[in-house]
């Protein structure tokens, strides 16, 4: 059996520099993705600022606004907290999500992150998601590092399939080296290319920030989607990857 995945650092629903706000155009391009399960970053839950000044601003928190009628099952976790509304990590569905809890893994209180842990019944399997924002200084993604792998090892069984995935601002892949050894896990583009990929910025990708760690797959395929529309989309790339159960 296959599986489609996406995972998407979306912005909070606006263009680079928050020039135009997208999250109309990024319903649609999601959709064309035709995903299982989607990960998301920066998904804008509550702010009455943005409904009150943007006309076509969705009624709907974005995460629910997105999931429409395609994903009937989604979770929100909920991370920065501020004066005009919040934003965090979001999960949508094709399968029942049957539990789902928001860790707050944050290393200071300028940075807010958090990681959501989803279990999906996906027919005779229970799949643990994983959907991670890591921070921008590298002590503290090793402190965030440890804390998602220490949630892992208590709470997945080591013989259920599981799916890292995010923005883990790891520009030299020193998270890929630690998650690989710590959990097993492998990134889905470097099993197929040698190498993780490039998400940003998304017009012409550079960096190395977004990946997909999966263990109890076979990787079938992966693509990185850049470039017009992606690029008018968000500052990131989207990745989506197909694998198959073992």
């Amino acid at each position: 059996m296959k599986l489609h995945i996406t995972t998407y650092n979306i912005h909070k629903g606006f263009s680079h520099f928050n020039l135009r706000m997208m999250v109309h155009e990024l319903r649609r391009q999601l959709q064309t993705l035709d995903a299982d399960i989607v990960f998301l970053q920066e998904v804008q839950g509550d702010n009455p600022h943005h409904a009150q000044r943007l006309p076509d601003w969705p009624v709907a928190p974005q995460y629910e606004f997105l999931a429409d009628k395609v994903w009937p099952d989604f979770a929100y976790g909920r991370n920065a907290v501020y004066e005009h509304g919040d934003h965090g990590n979001a999960i949508l569905s094709r399968y029942p999500i049957i539990s789902s809890e928001n860790q707050d893994i944050s290393d200071h209180r300028f940075e807010q992150r958090g990681l959501l842990h989803c279990e999906v019944a996906v027919e005779r399997f229970h799949l643990h998601c994983l959907c991670v924002h890591l921070g921008l200084l590298a002590r503290g993604r090793g402190r965030q590092l440890k804390a998602l792998t220490a949630r892992v090892l208590r709470l997945v069984p080591s013989t259920a399939p599981l799916i890292v995935a995010g923005d883990f601002n790891d520009w030299h892949n020193k998270a890929g080296q630690y998650l690989v050894s710590a959990l097993g896990v492998t990134d889905v583009f470097h099993d197929l290319h040698g190498r993780t990929a490039r998400t940003y910025p998304s017009g012409i990708p550079l960096l190395r920030l977004d990946r997909i760690y999966a263990r109890g797959f076979r990787v079938c395929g992966v693509e990185v989607h850049h470039g017009q529309p992606w690029s008018r989309i968000s500052d990131h790339a989207a990745l989506s990857a197909e694998l198959e159960f073992l």
